[in-house]
């Protein structure tokens, strides 16, 4: 017999950990309840946009599921974003102790109710000690959708061996975990989730367009970014990293923002001289507003800036509908491009190679013409690519439309293995 059923059945509340029997291995059920662990953080609006994605998949291709939401991170905006695109899911908070026990009954709550435990998209498994909380009082089945696995911890490996489903971000995780011995029809590709955002604000986004003067289609969208996120910047605790990893951040960052960002300019310059359209400088992380000026725009010609509009931080859904309105998004950060591509519109991704394997997504979906590998790539292949999508946008707009339609046929299919797990 497993030794979990030898676990005190009684509930108790001691220590600030919550305390629960055991919840026997999920039935067939033809209205699952999902338990969905996502939000990492709420800098970042490809981060944010994970959460509405994977929602949106699993309201779509399960629409007879009941979804709780446990999220990570607390931000109030970020909070009254979902609640507001999506009424029907519960957002519950709370963390887990270091013997992995939860300190809010409303998570044992769900571990009762719920028949399946998902683990959102991500950088990695985020949320594994959420996953051993999970496993620690439950016999019922947990998978990850759409996240990258590079070189998982032994920790992990323990977690991923036990899933009934493991949907990678990109094909490379699946070889790092074939490394490691798991592997199984049960480990398959499914793009992050921020593919499927379908959350708009109009009435901002539109409002900030004709404030600014940026046309309908007669405007890109520029994106900046280091090769290090500078996150002992704005975390308290110096994200945890020694003196040794802060200097090889900045000192990376130093060495490349001039050289990236001068192939983006080449290409801001060509648009607006040959089109006489203008240049949306925006952020996917907060620190980029601080950025914008240095790298993109002081630079330029004189007779340039003026076509030239900045954009603060903002959250994914008025993103979403900017970027639907856009010509073409052109960005050094992973996620832009996507929530530019869930809105019909085509995008470059710029990728640097300290940004993760999570990029292979693009070759996976065919988007090889429109990722650009930096340290490979010049400002004039970067301007002669987009001034080919601008002189047959029909053809771009084509090649977009089939690389989607690929990513909706990826999530339906992965999506019948989930049902499949729970009924």
């Amino acid at each position: 017999m497993d030794r979990r059923h030898f676990l005190n059945q009684a509930s108790l509340l001691a220590a600030g950990s919550l305390l629960t029997p055991l919840i026997t291995q999920a039935s067939q059920k033809a209205n699952p309840t999902i338990l969905l662990i996502s939000g990492w953080q709420d800098v970042n609006i490809g981060d944010i946009g994970h959460t509405p994605g994977l929602l949106h998949v699993l309201e779509t291709f399960m629409p007879q599921a009941t979804i709780i939401l446990w999220k990570r991170s607390n931000g109030e905006e970020v909070k009254k974003l979902l609640n507001h695109n999506f009424p029907k899911v519960k957002i519950i908070y709370g963390s887990v102790t270091k013997d992995k026990d939860v300190d809010n009954p409303e998570i044992t709550e769900a571990f009762q109710k719920a028949d399946v435990m998902i683990h959102g998209s991500g950088p990695m498994l985020v949320a594994a000690d959420n996953l051993a909380s999970w496993m620690k009082y439950s016999n019922k089945p947990f998978g990850i959708y759409g996240a990258t696995l590079e070189n998982p911890s032994p920790y992990h490996q323990d977690i991923l061996k036990k899933a009934s489903f493991i949907f990678t971000r990109e094909t490379k995780s699946i070889e790092h975990l074939r490394k490691v011995g798991i592997a199984g029809e049960h480990v398959q590709f499914a793009p992050d989730a921020t593919f499927f955002i379908h959350i708009r604000n109009d009435q901002k986004a539109f409002g900030f367009l004709k404030e600014n003067g940026l046309e309908d289609r007669k405007f890109i969208c520029v994106v900046p970014r280091l090769r290090y996120t500078p996150y002992h910047k704005f975390n308290a605790n110096s994200n945890g990293w020694s003196a040794e990893k802060i200097k090889l951040v900045e000192g990376t960052n130093e060495k490349y923002k001039e050289i990236d960002h001068e192939k983006l300019r080449q290409a801001m310059i060509a648009w607006v001289c040959e089109t006489g359209n203008k240049v949306l400088v925006c952020p996917e992380m907060t620190y980029q507003v601080d950025i914008m000026d240095e790298l993109l725009i002081n630079p330029l010609p004189a007779d340039v800036k003026p076509f030239v509009v900045k954009r603060g931080y903002w959250l994914p859904d008025e993103a979403a509908s900017v970027y639907a309105k856009a010509h073409t998004v052109l960005s050094f950060e992973c996620h832009s491009p996507i929530i530019a591509a869930a809105n019909g519109t085509p995008c470059f991704y710029l990728r640097q190679p300290e940004d993760t394997i999570k990029g292979q997504m693009y070759y996976d979906l065919g988007f090889n013409d429109w990722t650009f590998e930096m340290n490979e790539t010049t400002g004039e292949q970067l301007t002669q690519r987009l001034r080919e999508v601008w002189k047959d946008y029909k053809k771009a707009k084509a090649q977009l439309r089939t690389n989607m339609d690929k990513v909706a046929g990826i999530y339906k299919d992965r999506t019948k293995l989930v049902n499949k797990v729970v009924g």
